[in-house]
């Protein structure tokens, strides 16, 4: 993550796979950040013991609860980061936070896709509104044209699944309520490029690889988290303006939509 120097960042979805790997990550950089706000459901399981081992202060980070298909808990997650980061923002906004059900086209239901849905794309629709003017402030405070993840970000975590044009691992896994969703995901992040870019905000779609192992018993996926939170990080470090508006994957390659 060399010369990303990221001052402040939010991370949605820490209570334990990919999200409290990167919460990891980021604690082990030689510089962390100097805020790092980690959005759970349990402040007080995996995250706070994450935090406890990775020794860190008080002052510098947090676990601010925070439900994303809940409006109310977002509002209550953006005045604790106002009171900790002042007028300086926040530059990283990454929203982790993700849900799945297993399905064919077949099996798929209403109830399924709107429970996915909600989770996966309005909640970082959500998250993103709320949290703009402290982006903003960010973008503004840093005084830097180029756009970057150092300035002010959103990086929505998506999947591969999710593009239209690969379609990947259709025999493997349909999915349909997810892969909608991610498909939607990145309609989002493209919207909020359009939008937030003028205002000097930096918004990419991510693919973290599949971090979790398949359902079989015993198989386990191509990529460990730590793998995959080592690549993340090392790509938010060279994102910049050309990047906006964009999907990427973990390893640093451009994704199809």
């Amino acid at each position: 993550m060399e010369g990303l120097g990221v001052g402040s960042v939010l991370l949605t979805g820490c209570d334990e796979g990919l999200g409290l790997g990167l919460l990891k990550g980021f604690l082990e950089q030689p510089s962390p950040p100097r805020h790092l706000f980690a959005a759970c459901l349990d402040p007080q399981g995996k995250v706070g013991r994450a935090l406890e081992m990775g020794g860190a202060g008080r002052d510098g980070t947090s676990c601010p609860p925070a439900d994303v298909t809940d409006p109310n808990s977002i509002k209550a997650a953006v005045g604790k980061v106002r009171e900790r980061v002042g007028g300086s923002g926040l530059n990283l906004l990454i929203n982790n936070t993700g849900t799945t059900r297993r399905s064919t086209l077949a099996t798929e239901t209403a109830e399924n896709m709107s429970l996915v849905y909600t989770t996966n794309t309005i909640g970082p629709l959500q998250t993103s509104q709320a949290f703009l003017p402290l982006l903003k402030e960010a973008a503004e405070a840093e005084g830097q044209h180029e756009m970057s993840c150092s300035r002010a970000a959103i990086i929505n975590i998506s999947s591969i699944l999710g593009s239209i044009e690969v379609a990947e691992a259709w025999e493997e896994r349909q999915d349909i309520c997810y892969r909608c969703s991610k498909a939607a995901l990145n309609m989002l992040t493209k919207c909020l490029a359009l939008e937030y870019g003028s205002s000097g905000i930096l918004c990419v779609s991510v693919d973290p690889g599949r971090v979790t192992p398949p359902l079989q018993q015993g198989m386990q996926g191509p990529v460990t988290v730590e793998q995959s939170v080592q690549g993340v990080l090392r790509l938010l470090s060279q994102l910049s303006t050309t990047s906006n508006g964009t999907f990427w994957d973990w390893r640093g390659q451009r994704l199809p939509w």
